[in-house]
């Protein structure tokens, strides 16, 4: 003999039978619909089952900006009675229905720029990507900070937090992807220029700020192998470009001779004419 527990049977769910009653009483369902202009309910689409003598009329939306929407309509009846009863009507989407975009919180839905003047933006106490300031890392910035214990800031860049600012930073306009570094010369970088200025920290290796006045990225950070056309080092050297000399070409027919008078006595007559240097 086993152990013979006790054996129960999975209760079976049956569906629910259509109500013939009900199910004929669309235009009692129709006439339900009172929110509305009778114009804004279009046809009947379908009658499904809910349960014993509970069905739901769908019927066509036809309201400006709700395409593809049904109007629900639930109705019932007692046992052995005729009259059927409206239990509910609402306005449902339908499989084809244009839908408002899911909501999202407002943290989520902030986008860089959005933050304008006098705008507070509270931080999660819970954000992971701060630290409390006296956690030690692999940062060398955050373990300069780690003996204040309190006396610093009180949260630091945790090592997500710096991994997803610095994938940003690259990815951005500043990197080396961006349209005016591509079109730099390929050794205009900027950790090689004059005006580049290394971050602390860990971000050291692959960042700075760029501190050239007349640089597009002045002030902002880039990165290390991000380039303009502003480089320190960039030289433009004059190109011996050759000129090729036309021969001279003189039209006779422009040319007017003029006779030139001389002053009485101030030369012998028999002498000959003397030049005059034009050519």
């Amino acid at each position: 003999m086993g152990n013979n527990g006790r054996v129960t049977r999975p209760a079976s769910t049956r569906a629910a039978r259509l109500d013939q009653v009900c199910a004929a009483a669309v235009e009692v369902a129709r006439a339900g619909i009172t929110e509305v202009d009778a114009d804004d309910v279009g046809d009947h689409l379908q009658v499904v089952a809910e349960g014993d003598r509970l069905v739901t009329h769908y019927f066509e939306c036809r309201l400006a900006g709700y395409n593809g929407w049904r109007w629900a309509v639930t109705v019932t009846r007692v046992p052995r009675s005729k009259t059927v009863t409206i239990c509910e009507t609402v306005l449902l989407p339908g499989p084809d229905a244009l839908l408002a975009p899911g909501w999202l919180p407002w943290q989520e839905r902030l986008k860089p720029g959005d933050l304008g003047p006098g705008d507070l933006l509270p931080t999660s106490p819970d954000d992971d990507r701060l630290v409390p300031g006296y956690l030690l890392s692999d940062d060398p910035a955050v373990e300069e900070t780690a003996w204040e214990l309190g006396l610093g800031r009180a949260r630091v860049l945790s090592r997500e937090g710096r991994i997803d600012t610095a994938q940003r930073w690259y990815e951005g306009d500043h990197g080396p992807a961006a349209a005016i570094s591509t079109a730099a010369p390929s050794a205009a970088r900027c950790g090689t220029c004059g005006f580049y200025l290394p971050l602390a920290g860990a971000m050291r290796q692959a960042f700075g700020a760029c501190g050239n006045f007349y640089a597009p990225d002045d002030g902002r950070v880039v990165s290390a192998d991000h380039g303009c056309g502003a480089h320190s080092e960039t030289l433009i050297e004059a190109a011996e470009t050759a000129v090729d000399e036309l021969p001279t070409v003189y039209d006779d027919s422009a040319v007017e001779a003029m006779s030139v008078s001389r002053a009485p006595g101030s030369v012998e007559a028999a002498e000959p004419a003397e030049p005059y240097g034009h050519s």
